[in-house]
């Protein structure tokens, strides 16, 4: 179909979409999830974007929904992909008049009812769309957890619907929740319908060899020439930059300073079904030192066994708190406190939660005594085995770069990245929610018939 509009493909992209349409014998894609890991500019845009227009003229009434998580990248990708829409040889499938270009609407429509709609996830656009057939997700080192929840729901009433996750390895602050757990999950085996794609050169390759070059980058040098390499290499200075974005190495997060063993962390972590449901709730709030994020967690103490706790994602404060505040404010019922800390918005989020209904005295601003028991208390309960986690690669990833700093003058500590860039939001977050779970005195009601809490 891509021929018959004068749209061609190079060997690697040919291949890579044998894989992604491959069907089993039931009529249906082998994946209906498809990952890929890519560096930047090696034509992952145009590929994908070729199969939508297939898809969308080989089946009329075809919805596919093209999403990234900044509105300028999302509009880069349909000023291009329009560019394919506008050719010669498409003017059979789609009028170039009724192509919407407006901010926020654009669209791809096609004479026979098959659209293409390009939305930002920031702005929680994709949110009622329904019965999406191809669902893509760009940027998908920018895809938390909470955002994929509001993503999924809108292919459930499509037929053979498929969903493409497409980024580049992801810097420690990116909340790639998603990206990362079905790349682990890919790695180990343990996937089912998933295709894993990942091209990246080898980690310490140098940047001016050819064959690694060509190995993290299957444009190169066809589409991407040397001068682009240097270019890039002359750009991007940051600690991993150039072998993220360039050669789509993904960060070794081991390394020294680090306070938790990874092997006794992930020992603690229990399937979903094997969590507990019933016991004291408390939920955590942490602001980053650089008021950039913001972090919340739950965590709950069974009447008996370890306590258990949740990473409930990290967010931008870019994006402000009020969805945070409504978030907890209907659910501050079920918890016994909520526990926030970090000067770059503890207070201001106190008086927000009181002023949306939550109890003045449900609401605490740990001081910094509490914070650091609470640091001890939670690395003494991962050495004791007394906390369960559901081995969410988000936080699992922070705590792999989780080191000490240092509180006060008399050996008091706190979390600190050991690594250029790290994170350890999340980590600060389940810390503080898992103290207030262990230390709280009252268990309010969950308000259930089975007397079960149910807090997400």
């Amino acid at each position: 179909m891509c021929r018959t509009v004068s749209i061609g493909f190079d060997p690697w992209q040919a291949d890579l979409n044998t894989a992604i349409l491959a069907k089993d014998a039931s009529g249906s894609y082998a994946a209906d999830t498809i990952v890929i890991s890519i560096c930047r500019q090696a034509g992952k845009t145009y590929d994908v974007g070729a199969l939508l227009f297939a898809d969308c003229i080989i089946n009329p009434g075809t919805l596919a929904v093209w999403t990234a998580h900044h509105f300028t990248v999302t509009r880069e990708s349909f000023m291009a992909l329009k560019v394919m829409a506008e050719l010669p040889q498409m003017r059979a499938h789609i009028d170039p008049d009724a192509i919407t270009t407006g901010a926020g609407n654009e669209a791809i429509p096609f004479r026979n009812g098959s659209r293409i709609l390009f939305k930002a996830r920031e702005s929680g656009a994709v949110r009622g769309v329904a019965k999406v057939r191809r669902l893509v997700l760009d940027e998908a080192q920018i895809l938390s957890e909470r955002a994929m929840a509001d993503l999924a729901p809108t292919m459930n009433q499509a037929t053979n619907p498929q969903v493409i996750l497409m980024g580049t390895p992801p810097k420690p602050s990116d909340d790639a929740e998603v990206f990362k757990r079905l790349r682990a999950e890919a790695l180990a085996g343990d996937s089912e319908g998933v295709l894993y794609v990942e091209f990246s050169a080898d980690r310490g390759a140098r940047w001016d060899d050819e064959a690694q070059r060509r190995k993290a980058n299957p444009s190169y040098p066809l589409r991407t020439g040397p001068k682009a390499v240097a270019r890039l290499k002359k750009l991007l200075t940051g600690p991993g930059d150039f072998d993220r974005e360039a050669f789509g190495i993904w960060d070794d997060v081991s390394g020294p300073g680090v306070l938790i063993n990874q092997d006794v962390w992930d020992a603690l972590a229990v399937p979903s079904d094997q969590a507990p449901v019933d016991g004291t709730v408390a939920f955590g709030v942490k602001f980053s030192a650089d008021g950039e994020r913001v972090s919340c967690a739950v965590a709950l103490r069974p009447d008996e066994g370890p306590i258990h706790v949740v990473s409930l994602g990290v967010s931008s404060l870019s994006d402000g708190v009020a969805p945070l505040v409504d978030w907890l404010a209907t659910r501050w019922r079920r918890a016994a406190q909520i526990v926030v800390d970090g000067k770059a918005g503890a207070g201001d989020l106190a008086n927000a939660l009181v002023a949306a209904g939550v109890s003045r005295r449900r609401v605490h601003v740990v001081t910094t005594d509490e914070a650091i028991t609470a640091h001890a208390g939670m690395l003494r309960a991962v050495v004791e085995a007394t906390v369960t986690h559901l081995g969410q690669p988000g936080l699992d990833a922070q705590v792999r770069v989780a080191g000490k700093r240092k509180i006060g003058v008399y050996g008091g500590w706190g979390w600190e990245a050991v690594v250029p860039g790290g994170d350890v939001t999340a980590l600060d977050a389940v810390t503080l929610a898992r103290h207030a779970a262990e230390t709280a005195k009252r268990r309010p009601r969950s308000g259930s018939s089975s007397g079960k809490v149910v807090v997400l």
